[in-house]
């Protein structure tokens, strides 16, 4: 039900009155046609100063103007009640106390259904009305000259009003935002969660200040831009909620520079972790492990490293603009890619790329390749096969770059890399990293590919240097083994020898030149290509270890510790003599395993020290094992519990000789070992 005099229009509820005439305290005053006044409203009280009984009836000229403008104030009281023209202006008015006011008035004649005439004067201070003035000229002159868009919506966030800064950044007039809604106008914006902040400010009055929002609009359609928004709640002098007013700064340049510096910070933590953690071995296939896995998923989707066969050999490759190019996959990294990681070459395999293929183009002519969107027509050029074609096609595959892998000038291979769920294409910024770590990871790779060559090449040396024995000779039955060190390390010196004797005798050899690589192998081989001299001059064991001392102190300065026995199977004896090697273990019969005490001597080369003979007694049955250091020693425990667990081993029932080298190469020497084994167990046989 509408309240008097107040009708509301069919279907709406009450609206809350504005507090604008509350600010400007409008005052009310009605003169009948002599002057008298017939109506004083409260405001009119506050403005004059006289209460409404006061001011009822009396002549309005006497209470409300100031003499000097008494015969002015009367004559434009006329030109109304006469003419009927309305007036406005302002001028002093005389107030209960004496003192005058600035007052501007709005006057005009009312008619009553009698035909009487009246005046209606309507009244506000006029520094009141000055001020609402100058703040609403600032407020549409700031609004419409300033460069920052400024919107204001009301509670159902549809388009109120536009400032021409907005219309520009958005590339919509004005008119075509009114009445629509955020996502009417920009679609192509994050509506959803712009109106969600927009709801919020309008609930709780609490504003939101410099939220980035990114997105297109109409103004560059094809270029994606940032603002800082801000939004606040809209009230009225008496709290009534119109809306939501909102600015929008444009902060492209800064959020592209925030993001190159991101990008920029992003890449650096990538090299930085590449330098972590590539190179940690000179295992060539974990090198390229590491690559790839540092690839993932920073850089790609898939990552393969790839290298030329030729150069895995150790050979300098070089193709034409016709050659296939030969390469060995050495590494393959996918994250939530399964199609393309069986279209990829699985590591260890050899294939040949034909010259059309872009892999071939990057190692031919050590360049980089990328395809930033690549098309059905660019898969097979990618692919090793129309099969792996069809694989790179199903996994998605959008964009792809391969870098060479260059180190000291050549060549190495390439690191080839494809994206599927990044939805972003490969760019120049993605092009720099991946050189980046290409070159970085083509040093390591390099070194760890040199390092294996000559490791292969000291390998080779030391095991066409060992002997092969048959597996009964001079009474006894022997087993040996030789173990390299792991794959990260450098071969060692280490050597076994068996040597049949005259009279049935045998020589039993161990010994392990200080040092790694090429130079401790050849070493090795001089030893023990002397100690097979002297042993058949069927010298006493320390004597022999004399003779070995003086070739070793010619031997560039080269240390090596050696045992050297002679078992004689007539005698049942066996003669030992020690150079600063590990003591030989005896296994009897009924007996626990024991570590012969020998006289530990010096090491051959040292010089100028005597060696002693020691003879330890052998029945049939009986075993001797002799071993290098590589077997017992660890930097994670004493010597003295590795050597017990040496004895625990051997102890329990007779078992075959192979056997035995097997459980205790299996168990005493670990993969990542850094030292190579050298292992000979002899067990003496009954007499035939």
């Amino acid at each position: 039900m509408s309240a008097p005099g107040f009708p509301v229009a069919e279907g709406e509820g009450s609206v809350r009155p504005s507090g604008l005439l509350d600010v400007l305290g409008v005052a009310s005053v009605v003169l009948d046609a002599e002057g008298h006044i017939v109506l004083w409203s409260p405001q009119a009280e506050e403005l004059f100063g006289y209460p409404a009984q006061e001011a009822l009836g009396e002549y309005a000229a006497r209470i409300m103007v100031h003499e000097q403008h008494l015969d002015l104030v009367v004559k434009l009281f006329a030109d109304v009640m006469v003419t009927g023209q309305s007036w406005a202006g302002a001028f002093p008015i005389r107030r209960k106390d004496g003192s005058t006011r600035l007052v501007e008035f709005r006057n005009m004649r009312l008619l009553d259904d009698h035909g009487d005439v009246y005046a209606l004067g309507l009244c506000a201070d006029r520094s009141t009305v000055r001020r609402l003035e100058r703040d609403v000229a600032l407020s549409t002159r700031m609004i419409a000259q300033s460069p920052i868009g400024l919107a204001v919506l009301d509670t159902d966030l549809r388009y109120v009003s536009v400032n021409p800064a907005l219309e520009r950044l958005n590339g919509i007039s004005a008119e075509d935002h009114i009445g629509r809604s955020i996502g009417d106008v920009l679609p192509h914006l994050d509506v959803a969660a712009i109106e969600g902040a927009a709801r919020h400010v309008l609930e709780t009055g609490h504003p939101l200040v410099d939220q980035k929002a990114t997105g297109r609009t109409p103004a560059e359609p094809d270029e994606e831009r940032a603002w800082s928004l801000s939004l606040y709640r809209l009230e009225d002098a008496v709290g009534t909620v119109l809306g939501v007013a909102g600015s929008v700064v444009d902060i492209t340049e800064q959020h592209r520079a925030s993001v190159e510096a991101e990008a920029a910070r992003r890449r650096l933590q990538v090299i930085a972790d590449a330098s972590a953690r590539i190179g940690t071995t000179l295992e060539l296939d974990r090198t390229a492990r590491e690559l790839a896995d540092v690839a993932v998923p920073e850089l790609a989707d898939i990552a393969a490293v790839d290298l030329l066969e030729a150069v895995v050999a150790g050979r300098r490759s070089s193709l034409g603009p016709e050659e296939p190019a030969v390469i060995r996959a050495l590494a393959v990294q996918a994250d939530g890619a399964p199609e393309a990681l069986r279209a990829a070459d699985p590591p260890g395999r050899v294939t040949r790329y034909g010259p059309d293929r872009l892999v071939t183009e990057c190692v031919r002519t050590a360049r980089p390749v990328m395809v930033p969107q690549v098309e059905a027509a660019d898969l097979p050029r990618i692919a090793r096969s129309p099969e792996a074609a069809e694989l790179l096609a199903d996994a998605g595959v959008h964009s792809y770059l391969a870098v060479p892998l260059i180190a000291r000038g050549e060549v190495l291979g390439a690191l080839d890399l494809k994206r599927t769920h990044n939805p972003r294409p490969f760019s120049e910024d993605d092009l720099l990293l991946a050189r980046e770590l290409a070159s970085r990871a083509a040093v390591q790779i390099d070194n760890a590919r040199w390092y294996q060559n000559a490791r292969d090449t000291a390998l080779t040396l030391q095991r066409s240097l060992l002997p092969s024995h048959p597996p009964v000779t001079g009474g006894l039955e022997v087993a040996s083994r030789y173990q390299p060190a792991g794959a990260t390390s450098e071969v060692g010196g280490d050597w076994f020898d068996v040597i049949p004797l005259d009279g049935g005798k045998t020589a039993l050899v161990v010994g392990d030149v200080m040092g790694s690589g090429i130079n401790a192998a050849a070493t090795m081989g001089r030893l023990r290509t002397a100690t097979n001299t002297l042993a058949s001059l069927d010298l006493d064991p320390a004597r022999l270890l004399e003779h070995l001392d003086k070739i070793t102190e010619g031997l560039d300065h080269s240390i090596a510790t050696c045992v050297y026995a002679v078992h004689d199977p007539r005698l049942r004896q066996c003669r030992i003599a020690n150079a600063g090697h590990l003591p030989p273990a005896r296994l009897r019969p009924g007996h626990p395993p024991e570590l012969l005490e020998l006289p530990t001597g010096v090491p051959l080369g040292v010089g100028g020290v005597a060696f002693s003979t020691t003879t330890v007694d052998l029945e049939p049955g009986d075993r001797l094992v002799f071993y290098t250091d590589g077997l017992v020693e660890t930097r994670q425990h004493p010597l003295d519990e590795r050597l017990d667990a040496l004895l625990s081993l051997l102890e329990g029932p007779d078992r075959p000789l192979e056997e035995v080298c097997d459980l205790l190469l299996r168990t005493l020497h670990q993969p990542d070992n850094s030292d190579d084994v050298a292992l000979l167990i002899a067990r003496v046989q009954k007499p035939s």
